[in-house]
């Protein structure tokens, strides 16, 4: 099993090789709320913490929260806190969020050609 770099397509028979880059990435974006949210924020651009409370309906505040700090861990957003009374945090896609933007639209492309299959 090997990887092509310059296309990141695996080649041979899955499972690919340890750590699979696909596994790994799917760690950083997987789940229920964190694809919701970088769509959220690729689609209307910075937003604040209760913005994207309203616009990803059925989060709780934890998951919120939990989701926001790893998705910034991971690099894929920031947060920047201002210094204001009342406090006031906006959070956005850093450059390396921004990369996910094609492979987001080739993922919902696919998903809606299935949705037409089935």
């Amino acid at each position: 099993m090997s990887i092509n770099a310059e296309t990141a397509v695996c080649s041979g028979v899955c499972p690919c090789a340890s750590p699979c880059p696909i596994g790994e990435s799917l760690k950083v974006v997987g789940g229920k709320w964190k694809m919701r949210i970088i769509c959220t924020l690729f689609a209307d651009g910075t937003q604040r913490y209760n913005d994207l409370v309203r616009k990803t309906k059925g989060i709780t505040n934890a998951m919120l929260s939990s989701s926001l700090k790893e998705l910034e861990a991971d690099g894929i957003i920031t947060r920047h806190q201002y210094e204001e009374i009342p406090p006031r945090v906006e959070y956005s896609l850093t450059e390396h969020g921004m990369a996910l933007s094609p492979i987001l639209h080739q993922l919902a492309l696919w998903s809606a050609e299935g949705a037409k299959q089935s």
